[in-house]
């Protein structure tokens, strides 16, 4: 009698296990490196070393392998680069927690020891989402796994920079940029999570400079007006249409600003009338510019208040909005508080409360590129499947800012820019 009987129950792990070594075994996913079949690649997006597979991981990647097995079911050659993000923030918060729980930390360390024991983490953890990529049925041609430091891409990530530098399309600059006070680093747009959260609306009384009432305005970071240094109306308001030349004292700081008439303005928000602090947000800065007005930075890197805040410094920010409102409250300066639901950015490694500022940053000019992005759509260069996206992708590239690539960590590419000691003259080579 056989003994060849089938299981009573199908054990999944078992067959797929059993059929993914052979397809390995047989180098069923590797591309030839010459051939004269018809060439079809993907570049796998690298996951974070630090990560796990979720749901989006599985779909994408599912997507991916459909793609690949089909064209090598037509007879593509066809190849599937898999590699992993070596996660700059991300992997430097999970060492740090690591070291933390052996009584120590990065600046006991030192920056040489601290990566190395980021190679060493690495190396111990970092396989962990390869191996669920594989469990998977992932098709990709794992001998041409890559990592985003190795050595070949780390030097042509400098190589690029350099280049982009010599032509002009990335500088060295002060801009509003995302900052993390817990992770002490600049964040892209990408990397900032907004959460819809209950807060408030304050109105706060700015009193005209002859001793008239005055302007009210509706702010959710009472904080920041320490830093103000104008007051905003849409010329078409008929509310203000007599303000144009008025200008108002600062409360809290008795310093004269202007009220100044600017088309952003949003008529429907609160009053009509917008407290402008170019150094603590994004909108703000673009319109101090075309006002000529000056930048006032009254929360530090540390989330703590600056000296430029006056009685108000060394206080937490959030601290400081408590402080703020009771003293506008004493003065009879606070005209009222209203709930109010509105998106606030996070860290996306931390949760830590996102604060908008002023930095001198290295910067990727960007509007440059989105021309070409753009025409690359319009002249079919480029298709976007389903076309219905198009108007998305170009509004997107329309109302692109400036990319902030900067990060003030440890673990990561360096920017190939030296600091000459004598003169300070920046020289950016490789």
């Amino acid at each position: 009698m056989s003994s060849n009987l089938l299981d009573k129950g199908y054990e999944p792990h078992d067959v797929e296990k059993r059929w993914y070594s052979y397809w390995e075994k047989e180098s069923l996913f590797a591309a030839k490196e010459n051939s004269n079949q018809n060439s079809y690649s993907i570049v796998i997006p690298p996951p974070n070393v630090t990560g796990v597979l979720h749901m989006g991981h599985a779909l994408n990647n599912t997507m991916q392998d459909i793609l690949c097995r089909y064209r090598r079911l037509r007879g593509d050659n066809v190849l599937w680069m898999p590699g992993t993000d070596h996660a700059g923030i991300a992997t430097q918060n999970v060492v740090e927690k690591h070291l933390a729980q052996q009584g120590t930390d990065r600046h006991e360390l030192g920056r040489e020891k601290f990566i190395k024991a980021v190679w060493e983490w690495r190396k111990e953890y970092g396989s962990a989402i390869i191996n669920q990529l594989k469990h998977l049925g992932a098709s990709c041609d794992w001998d041409r796994e890559r990592f985003t430091m190795d050595e070949g891409l780390s030097m042509a990530v400098r190589k690029v920079f350099v280049q982009l530098y010599e032509e002009g399309l990335i500088y060295r600059g002060n801009y509003i940029i995302n900052w993390c006070h817990r992770c002490h680093t600049a964040l892209a747009d990408l990397e900032v999570e907004h959460e819809e959260i209950d807060g408030n609306l304050y109105y706060v009384k700015y009193p005209y400079a002859d001793g008239k009432a005055g302007v009210i305005v509706a702010t959710t970071r009472p904080e920041t007006m320490l830093g103000d240094t104008a007051v905003a109306v849409n010329p078409d308001d008929e509310r203000y249409r007599e303000t144009g030349q008025e200008s108002v004292i600062l409360p809290l700081m008795n310093r004269q600003i202007p009220v100044i008439q600017d088309k952003y303005v949003d008529m429907s928000f609160g009053t009509g009338a917008l407290k402008i602090t170019p150094a603590h947000d994004p909108n703000d800065f673009e319109i101090g510019g075309r006002h000529n007005l000056s930048s006032i930075k009254v929360i530090g890197d540390d989330g703590m208040m600056t000296a430029e805040a006056g009685k108000f410094e060394g206080l937490d920010r959030f601290k400081c909005r408590e402080d703020v409102v009771n003293s506008l409250k004493k003065k009879g300066l606070l005209e009222k508080i209203e709930p109010y639901t509105h998106s606030v950015g996070h860290c996306y490694r931390c949760r830590t409360v996102v604060e908008p500022n002023l930095s001198k940053q290295w910067f990727v000019k960007a509007k440059p590129l989105a021309e070409k992005a753009i025409a690359a759509v319009k002249e079919g260069k480029t298709k976007i499947i389903p076309q219905i996206w198009e108007n998305t992708y170009f509004d997107w590239m329309n109302n692109i800012r400036d990319w902030c690539i900067s990060r003030q960590i440890w673990w990561g590419h360096q920017i190939p820019a030296w600091t000459c000691e004598e003169c300070k003259e920046i020289v950016v080579a490789m």
